[in-house]
């Protein structure tokens, strides 16, 4: 179980809630991933960089098995939530996936209202026995995303009518809906303009207090501000990882430095 610890520059080293080992990852006879090992503490975020089509995605959608998804995809390796191996065959994958939720690239609201957006997953597990637990459910997810304030008077509008931005934040609000331990975050800002951008990344920081996060950004100024770890990723090889400051500051690998100040990317 969580044995293990990790440093991240908060005070306590924090126990290490995902373990990954040698995982390597095939697209049909392409691989796309490399022996990748790593471990991603709790209640901190950890930050995926590096040039595009890196893996850097890839690695992202193992954790929650959205590689599964993808036709002729093979993960090898091992991957632990807690000490569970998420690919046991045993395993139920719906479970995993609202243990671990995931945030994509694109805010993907449901064609529905902005309640029912957030009760579609509690209600399909079942977490609300009573239209008021379900309330209670939809103010509380929506409180955690920053975003009841700005939608409570018009929760039976449709989730599209909202801003990029608000469409994001409600993406968000779903995936905590379900109680998940740990949330996926595919570069959640690629879509958005400075000032949303700046909201999500206020929001990444508040919710790291309840949630183990990792992110994948391509934006290393973004992985600085809101990551307490960073691993980079370079053609479907784990380079490196570590506290986000040392990454940034005093890389052991030369590839890594030479992505951070610009020489390639």
């Amino acid at each position: 179980m969580k044995s293990s610890t990790i440093r991240t520059p908060d005070a306590e080293a924090r126990p290490v809630r995902v373990k990954a080992r040698e995982v390597c990852v095939f697209y049909g006879p392409k691989q796309a991933l490399f022996d990748v090992s790593i471990d991603i503490p709790e209640k901190a975020v950890t930050a995926f960089i590096g040039p595009s089509g890196c893996g850097k995605s890839t690695f992202l959608r193992c954790l929650n098995r959205m590689n599964d998804t993808i036709e002729g995809a093979r993960v090898t390796g091992r991957i632990e939530l807690d000490g569970d191996d998420v690919y046991d065959a045993s395993l139920d994958v719906v479970e995993l996936r609202a243990r671990v939720g995931m945030v994509f690239q694109k805010p993907n609201p449901f064609p529905k209202s902005i309640y029912e957006n957030i009760a579609y997953g509690p209600r399909i597990h079942g977490l609300a026995s009573s239209k008021a637990d379900m309330d209670g459910i939809v103010e509380s997810s929506l409180q955690k995303a920053s975003l009841w304030d700005e939608v409570k008077d018009r929760l039976q509008e449709p989730g599209t009518g909202l801003s990029g931005g608000q469409q994001q934040r409600l993406c968000i609000a779903r995936a905590i809906a379900v109680s998940p331990e740990v949330i996926l975050m595919d570069e959640p800002c690629s879509a958005l303009d400075p000032i949303a951008t700046a909201k999500i990344e206020e929001l990444i920081d508040e919710l790291r207090e309840n949630y183990t996060i990792a992110i994948v950004t391509h934006s290393m100024q973004q992985a600085a501000r809101v990551s307490q770890r960073t691993a980079f990723f370079h053609l479907g090889n784990l380079v490196e990882e570590g506290p986000t400051d040392q990454i940034f500051t005093s890389p052991a690998e030369k590839r890594t430095q030479d992505y951070i100040t610009g020489r390639f990317g």
